[in-house]
């Protein structure tokens, strides 16, 4: 998987990816699995439960923890760092790639960087992640 999702999964996001394939398996015997189908889709719902995760409690907990002082909110080096997640150039290079930056940011670290900031916090909003107006502005 991609950096992002390792982003969401050190956050607590549900991974619907095995969701999707569970219902392949039913298909094979289309009479039988369809009554036990029914049965896990009400399994289903606890997964989105779980995707709504307040970010922020849950970085200041690793913050409150960590013996360097970072300033995740305003630096996506410092928040990969709480994350413990490669926060090298080239990493971050790879994490704007994934999530689209434009051309013209990527050449300069630092506007890629800001950018890179604030779309992984959107992203993570987009995803269900409780992220305050003021850090997505």
């Amino acid at each position: 998987m991609g950096m992002f999702s390792a982003i969401m999964e050190k956050l607590g996001f549900g991974s619907s990816a095995h969701a999707s394939t569970a219902p392949a398996a039913p298909t094979t015997a289309p009479a039988a699995p369809s009554a036990n189908a029914a049965a896990p889709k009400p399994s289903a719902p606890p997964p989105a439960a779980m995707s709504s995760v307040d970010v922020v409690a849950k970085i200041e907990g690793l913050a409150k923890t960590n013996p360097e002082k970072l300033n995740w909110k305003t630096s996506i080096v410092d928040l990969l760092k709480l994350l413990k997640i490669d926060s090298s150039l080239t990493a971050r290079k790879a994490l704007a790639t994934e999530l689209g930056c434009p051309a013209d940011k990527m050449g300069d670290s630092a506007q890629m960087n800001m950018w890179l900031h604030k779309t992984v916090l959107k992203k993570l909003a987009d995803n269900g992640g409780n992220v305050p107006k003021e850090l997505l502005d």
